[in-house]
């Protein structure tokens, strides 16, 4: 809403189930192919008018924002409260560390494969992940290969992709995606390929308390992070980049400047509120914490999960071990966003196919690298649609049914 006194900007959400609404046609597939974390929208929609931010009409007329800092459009309050999330979380470190905002971690890939690649070579930089990598799909109709096709897409001389990094073998400079917990099967990775010439760029996305332990502040080279699987405000396109080195950061800044010269304002403002919130939960004995919000939800999940999983004669998930979280102070075992889930059939069954027949449409294993038995289930719908999936998936009982 506008008015004299400003714009007023609030954190929005969904319409509220209605008996109208809540119940879904039996022929409807249910779709559980995109990571959309719309499943925080109960904690965002009880928190209101906390992370409201109002707008004056002479607000964000400069490009630049931050005069102090290497990333010059970065907002000197998003910049603050990420350093506090993270303080607070201990999941990475912050001191002595540039820091570059992007339009979610998309564009930092692609600015950290620019800041990365050799300029002085005559072939293009060789650019692995190991295999399942990271998939992506936008929209409903457009999918593709994440790693692969941000490596390729502008067909940029500086790097192309090379595959999987566990075959990899070629001499020479490199690039390797490390992504930890692994997106699609939660694992905590670590680097593959053996060269003393790499660079190394580690996806963090999901190094959360809701989803694993938080075992070890992170201090790697370059460090990508992202609102939107951390609060779930995946719609505001805000992510971040810890890097260590001023000149890579300095490269990384220079690839925003030049692609969406920085980047907007009002978007990094929320950000920083939505954060703050998040930080003051921790904090705060009067408010709901909110990793203890999503982490009791992730964890009631995989458990009835894995119940039908273990009453069904057909499908294996994977297994994770217990570890201490320095965030909790407990031991507890990996909730990954997203449930790896593989069929019991030959080498030719496939799981996605026999999913979809059930009306439970998923990812193949095949986008990420991986074999037709295995499929991706996001693990982020709404209740009502993960409740749907259990009911269904229970009613199956091998590719006869």
């Amino acid at each position: 809403m506008c008015g004299t006194d400003g714009c007023l900007v609030k954190c929005s959400s969904a319409p509220c189930a209605t008996p109208e609404n809540d119940i879904k046609d039996t022929f409807t597939t249910i779709n559980l192919d995109h990571g959309d974390p719309i499943m925080y929208e109960p904690y965002w929609r009880k928190i209101g008018n906390k992370c409201g931010i109002t707008f004056n009409g002479d607000d964000s007329l400069s490009y630049f924002a931050n005069g102090k800092s290497l990333c010059w459009f970065m907002e000197s309050k998003l910049e603050e409260q990420i350093k506090r999330l993270h303080n607070i979380v201990g999941n990475a470190i912050v001191d002595d560390y540039y820091i570059v905002v992007g339009t979610g971690s998309s564009q930092l890939m692609q600015a950290a494969l620019y800041a990365l690649s050799p300029t002085d070579q005559l072939e293009p930089v060789s650019v692995v992940s190991a295999t399942p990598f990271y998939s992506k799909s936008l929209g409903h109709t457009l999918k593709y290969n994440a790693y692969p096709e941000v490596t390729d897409f502008v067909r940029s001389g500086l790097h192309k992709w090379a595959g999987d990094a566990r075959t990899f073998e070629k001499s020479g400079s490199y690039i390797e995606f490390i992504t930890s917990p692994n997106n699609p099967d939660g694992v905590i990775r670590e680097p593959v390929v053996n060269g003393d010439q790499g660079k190394l760029i580690y996806d963090l996305a999901y190094y959360w308390p809701q989803y694993t332990a938080i075992t070890i502040p992170a201090n790697h080279d370059v460090m990508l992070f992202t609102i939107s699987k951390c609060t779930g405000h995946a719609g505001s396109r805000i992510g971040w980049a810890l890097v260590k080195d001023k000149e890579v950061a300095r490269k990384m800044t220079k690839f925003m400047e030049i692609s969406t010269i920085g980047v907007c304002k009002e978007a990094q403002l929320r950000a920083a509120k939505i954060l703050k919130v998040v930080s003051d939960s921790c904090l705060d004995p009067k408010m709901e914490n909110f990793f203890e919000y999503s982490r009791s939800l992730m964890t009631n999940r995989w458990q009835r999960l894995r119940q039908v999983v273990m009453a069904s004669d057909f499908f294996v998930l994977q297994k994770y071990p217990l570890q201490y979280c320095l965030f909790t102070k407990d031991f507890c075992e990996a909730h990954p966003a997203f449930a790896w889930l593989i069929c019991k059939g030959g080498e030719e069954e496939d799981c996605q196919k026999l999913l979809k027949e059930h009306k439970i449409h998923t990812r193949s294993g095949r986008r990420f690298g991986s074999d037709l038995r295995t499929v991706r289930v996001s693990m982020l719908s709404r209740d009502e649609d993960f409740n749907i999936f259990l009911e269904r998936l229970m009613a199956i009982r091998g590719p006869t049914n």
